[in-house]
């Protein structure tokens, strides 16, 4: 159910055209197929396979956007400045600085 709530939402976020376009990107073939393969595991009852299978699928799509979260994490009280380092960690590990947002259709 929240792959289809997430997959609704980014439709309705960026609307058809563009959600195709960006799944479609031939820079992230790897991770539209494994985020597609991780939900058709979960349908067919591999639960926690098919969960990482779309978490890396995740991890590859949307790596790019993690060092724009972690600046605003570093707002959080206590704990932004630790969440902050992680998420940049991961922004570098998904190659943020090598695409830096320029194949991006929104």
């Amino acid at each position: 159910m929240g792959n289809i709530l997430f997959l609704i939402g980014i439709t309705l976020l960026l609307g058809p055209a563009r959600t195709f376009a960006f799944f479609a990107r031939k820079q992230k073939w790897r991770g539209s197929a494994a985020f597609w393969v991780g939900i058709l595991l979960i349908l067919v009852r591999w639960t926690l396979v098919g969960f990482a299978v779309e978490c890396y699928g995740i991890f590859v799509l949307f790596g790019e956007f993690f060092k724009t979260i972690a600046s605003f994490a570093y707002n959080i009280p206590v704990v932004g400045p630790y969440l902050a380092k992680a998420l940049q960690a991961a922004g570098e590990k998904a190659g943020a600085n090598d695409r830096a947002h320029k194949d991006l259709p929104v």
